[in-house]
């Protein structure tokens, strides 16, 4: 029996120590915002925050989340309070597909609880999701927003 902790729940799962934790939080818990992508930790669909530092889940086995904090993008905000990251998503009108937002979404949260005003440079080296719709140019403008908006600046 493994427990974690994600978005403030406690939940106790019958899982291998060496499952990946997107299939525990998908396919086990039911959490389905956070996506599978390649597999391999490389575009960051599956991003999370593990006490609060972004991670790749797909490359994440449970044994190693145990005892940590897990964020999903359903607990990042609520539907009465959205995160400041999410409503500049939605401002900036950032989605097509969808699919790599929950996982860029948390990669500018991230970003964004370390650095609330983080420099144009900083954002373009941390912001290393991919997005097969090509919406760098609307992310990179959300998260300056989120920015600004953190700062009381907007």
């Amino acid at each position: 029996m493994t427990t974690l902790l994600i978005n403030g729940e406690s939940h106790e799962i019958e899982a291998e120590d060496d499952m990946p934790l997107l299939w525990a939080i998908r396919d086990v818990i039911g959490y389905t915002g956070t996506k599978f992508g390649c597999g391999m930790g490389l575009c960051g669909a599956c991003s999370i925050h593990l006490d609060g530092q972004v991670t790749r889940s797909c490359i994440t086995p449970v044994s190693a989340a145990e005892g940590k904090a897990i964020t999903t993008i359903e607990g990042l905000g609520s539907e009465q309070s959205l995160h400041p990251v999410q409503q500049a998503w939605i401002d900036q009108e950032v989605s097509q597909c969808g699919y790599c937002q929950s996982g860029q979404i948390m990669a500018a949260a991230a970003l964004l609880a370390e650095n609330p005003n983080p420099s144009d440079e900083e954002i373009r080296a941390k912001m290393v999701n991919y997005c097969r719709c090509g919406t760098y140019q609307q992310i990179f403008a959300a998260v300056k927003r989120a920015a600004q908006h953190e700062g009381g600046q907007s």
